[in-house]
């Protein structure tokens, strides 16, 4: 393994099995540096094969084989090049998030075999200055360790769950790979850290996922998953939003539960299904409940309360809706589409309780 200029902390973390990453981080956390949550590559040590900012796109990498370019085969990643005379490559990435803190990580090499980075490291700060971080290239600087170096191998996912989440607030992280190589994706697992105004009276859309909002449950998600219903923005197209299979049985519904980023007086909703057309629900509902049993509500749990009632849906149209709970405390708001179809994203405005 290369040496290092400087030595890295020893952090206790255990491997996941690359199919359990997802059930194991999804669920109760939020990929802090994805592209589409706002997440920004600022620098990197090189990428002569393939650019960093493949790193931080939200869906899988995939291969063309054959497909050849200027620097030579085509890879939908970040690789640089062969003979790293410095201990290790690095890109400095800004968090998508005010600040947040970290569960977990994983780092995807698909289709880079031979070529993939053999080992890795990752590492944070919170700094409000990105000039003064991107200046530290790959130098200590102010750089915490957050996970030592680990093993990697070809074309596979590896993931990370740190035995002690982290307790400090990030807004930058730093991926190091030992020499060099090519990584394909990296995902950083954690929860968003707003900074809400103190004003209370302020209103704010508590599920969105850069205030905190997780989308910890659902139905199904076979064409388009639940965390995009809490993206900023509409998206681009069809496939960064929630859609769900055909049904076919009578009386079926689709849903999702909506934990927010802090416990709300919900005053207005809006469901958004920008780009559904011929695949939108017929109809939405939304409940809400004040949670305070252990671990999370699921969707038949005790205390589930209409916030809106059944309502047509139109096809690529921000459907508006008045909260029928305005002055109660709400912690989870569950989304159910009827029977099934596409939502792009859910806006819950309220006031924190």
């Amino acid at each position: 393994m290369a040496s290092q200029e400087y030595k890295l902390e020893s952090i206790k973390a255990t491997r996941i099995a690359p199919d359990d990453i997802d059930t194991t981080f999804r669920s109760s956390s939020i990929d802090l540096v994805s592209g589409t949550l706002g997440g920004k590559i600022l620098a990197f040590s090189d990428e002569w094969f393939a650019e960093a900012q493949n790193l931080i796109t939200p869906t899988p990498p995939i291969r063309q084989p054959g497909k050849m370019v200027y620097t030579g085969a085509w890879y939908d990643g970040w690789e640089t090049r062969r003979h790293n005379t410095a201990p290790f490559d690095w890109v400095i990435l800004r968090l998508g998030v005010a600040s947040g803190t970290v569960e977990g990580i994983e780092v995807d090499t698909a289709f880079f075999n031979g070529n993939h980075a053999p080992h890795i490291s990752v590492e944070g700060v919170y700094n409000l200055n990105d000039d003064e971080v991107v200046s530290w290239k790959g130098e200590r600087g102010g750089w915490e360790t957050i996970l030592g170096i680990e093993e990697c191998g070809p074309s596979q996912r590896f993931g990370w769950k740190l035995d002690v989440p982290t307790t400090k607030k990030y807004t930058h992280v730093r991926l190091n790979m030992y020499p060099d190589g090519g990584i394909a994706r990296f995902r950083l697992f954690g929860h968003a850290v707003p900074v809400f105004p103190d004003d209370k009276e302020a209103i704010l859309d508590l599920a969105s996922a850069q205030n905190g909002g997780v989308a910890i449950s659902c139905s199904d998600q076979h064409f388009g998953t639940k965390d995009n219903l809490l993206l900023p923005g509409r998206g681009k197209d069809m496939g960064d939003g929630w859609e769900t299979a055909r049904s076919r049985g009578k009386d079926h519904v689709d849903w999702t539960i909506i934990r927010l980023g802090a416990p709300t007086r919900v005053q207005n909703l809006l469901v958004d299904t920008a780009y559904f057309r011929g695949n939108y629900p017929q109809q939405v509902k939304l409940e809400a409940i004040q949670w305070e049993g252990s671990g999370e509500p699921g969707v038949d749990a005790e205390g589930w309360k209409a916030l809106v009632a059944p309502s047509k849906c139109k096809a690529d149209f921000e459907h508006e809706f008045d909260s029928l709970l305005q002055d109660a405390v709400t912690t989870h708001v569950k989304l159910v589409i009827i029977p099934d179809g596409g939502v792009k994203r859910v806006r819950v405005y309220g006031k924190r309780a």
